[in-house]
């Protein structure tokens, strides 16, 4: 996942169109030939070292499958994608991003995995249904999820103590988060949260609180009508600002990484965040962090399953069913899991998650249970962003500057921003 600090490491790229070719049975001819998967990933050293185990794994449990490893850093794996798509002779599978999947989905690119769900190639039978809706595009599964995260309030339990703050997770209503945040200030003259980018999550998910969405399900407009909600959500942000109790836009982007976090540094008592995140900040601080849920994500059962990542395979693969294989091994094979250990998101298959916390850290087994407890009040998770998605969100982004600084009010931003998002799915559609 790209998005919250993917570590984008240099590597000597796998990747080469020559290797395209290679998809094909080998030609010795009989039945007991070897089939070749290609299989492609984005991601840091460790991913890599560790999905090569899990091939190593799939193969001496298969002899007749042999696997070529493709992979890259994040950008670098887009860039490489791009033409190989463009010639018809994508990877047998391929790791796919949420940002990605309807440009790939849509454009005929993807196999519907549907089939091999219901067949039994890929057992569901420990998966909610919940969590593979993610990967759906209309009634089309695109991209199997590899893992789940939920978004989270991590909190420096020492700052809320010491500002004689207390805090209820599963009760919380937003005047009480700006409350919290506002105490936090005026008691250590710390920020009482980091600051909450609109875009891409936190505007989105202030909708679903309030029963809204921020796409409509056609993906070729908003779908709340409302403006008074925009007007409220960034009144809610210039109050925090106000009271110093949240940081402007142009100090919020001096956090490159997690290592640049308000809440590492201990300049805040709050953080939102996914719950993946929650073990690079654990590492990175001495202070007792705790996840939390976030404020009203009960009565319109606001929270959902995110997708980390997916697997999709592509209409040009000749060798379908048997990356749909793979597929099932990656996600319900206990031992590969053990080496996985949720670097993918909290695995999808509840029977996997009970035989692998034994080997998680303390702070892994956190993470898993935030992500358990999130899910039995989690509502389905909004359809993978429709074409255009980046630009609204710069287009979000843009407004929510000029809000905070106060070149305009939430009214005015309220309006600009609905003409230019409408304007931009209109467009992509």
């Amino acid at each position: 996942m790209k998005k919250f600090g993917i570590i984008a490491l240099s590597f000597i790229l796998l990747f080469s169109l020559a290797a395209c070719s290679s998809s094909g049975k080998e030609t010795s001819g009989g039945k007991d030939d070897k089939i070749t998967l290609r299989v492609a990933w984005w991601g840091g050293q460790p991913r890599h070292d560790y999905t090569m185990k899990v091939i190593e794994m799939y193969e001496k449990a298969h002899p007749n499958i042999e696997i070529e490893a493709e992979f890259a850093n994040f950008d670098d794996y887009w860039k490489k994608l791009a033409p190989m798509a463009a010639a018809n002779q994508l990877p047998d599978i391929i790791q796919m991003d949420t940002a990605y999947l309807s440009q790939y989905g849509e454009k005929g690119q993807l196999e519907d995995l549907t089939k091999y769900t219901e067949d039994g190639t890929i057992d569901v039978s420990s998966i909610d249904e919940n969590t593979i809706s993610g990967g759906k595009i209309g009634d089309n599964l695109y991209g199997f999820n590899l893992g789940s995260n939920v978004l989270s309030v991590i909190t420096n339990d020492d700052m809320l103590t010491d500002s004689g703050v207390e805090l209820n997770d599963e009760a919380w209503t937003w005047d009480q988060f700006v409350q919290m945040a506002t105490d936090v200030q005026k008691s250590t003259d710390k920020y009482g949260t980091n600051g909450m980018n609109p875009a891409d999550v936190f505007f989105p998910y202030y909708l679903r609180t309030q029963g809204e969405r921020f796409y409509n399900e056609a993906g070729n407009g908003l779908a709340y009508k409302d403006d008074q909600l925009f007007v409220d959500y960034f009144n809610m942000q210039l109050d925090l600002v106000d009271a110093k109790a949240f940081p402007t836009p142009d100090v919020q982007a001096q956090v490159k990484g997690l290592e640049d976090d308000f809440i590492v540094k201990g300049n805040a008592a709050m953080t939102w965040n996914w719950s993946n995140q929650y073990l690079g900040f654990a590492q990175l601080t001495d202070s007792p962090l705790s996840l939390n849920l976030p404020p009203e994500q009960a009565d319109n059962t606001a929270l959902f399953l995110k997708p980390s990542m997916y697997f999709s395979v592509p209409k040009s693969s000749e060798h379908k069913e048997e990356a749909a294989k793979f597929i099932d091994f990656f996600v319900n094979d206990v031992e590969a899991n053990k080496l996985i250990k949720g670097d993918r998101g909290v695995p999808v298959s509840s029977k996997v998650i009970e035989a692998i916390k034994p080997e998680l850290t303390e702070e892994e087994t956190k993470i898993f249970e935030y992500v358990e407890m999130a899910s039995q009040n989690a509502s389905k998770a909004d359809p993978p962003d429709p074409l255009g998605s980046a630009e609204v969100m710069k287009a979000l982004k843009d407004v929510s500057e000029q809000i905070l600084f106060k070149k305009i009010t939430p009214d005015a931003g309220a309006k600009t921003f609905r003409t230019k998002a409408e304007e931009i799915l209109a467009r992509n559609k």
